[in-house]
């Protein structure tokens, strides 16, 4: 079977570069356990004008992705602390 792939947008680079070294590494660390657990999880699924989106919790940040299932490939789109990250706009 093929592998998860994971890709990320440029808002998302954007957004991981802006953050402390050792949130980040929590982010990358917790991104790279899903690649290993995704077939094993049921991914959070957002509501409301983020229905499309995902969320994947890592403390009080926030990875919002989308999954393109046909490809098998997860699109991180916005990584932001919780209290921010629903005013971004798609």
């Amino acid at each position: 079977m093929k592998r998860w792939l994971l890709e990320f947008t440029l808002d998302a680079e954007r957004d991981l570069a802006k953050l402390d070294c050792e949130i980040r590494r929590r982010i990358i660390d917790k991104l790279d356990w899903l690649l290993e657990n995704f077939e094993a999880i049921f991914p959070s699924v957002l509501s409301g004008e983020f229905r499309e989106f995902y969320k994947l919790r890592v403390g009080d940040w926030r990875v919002i992705y989308k999954i393109n299932w046909e490809e098998r490939i997860i699109i991180v789109c916005c990584v932001d602390r919780r209290d921010k990250i629903y005013k971004k706009r798609k």
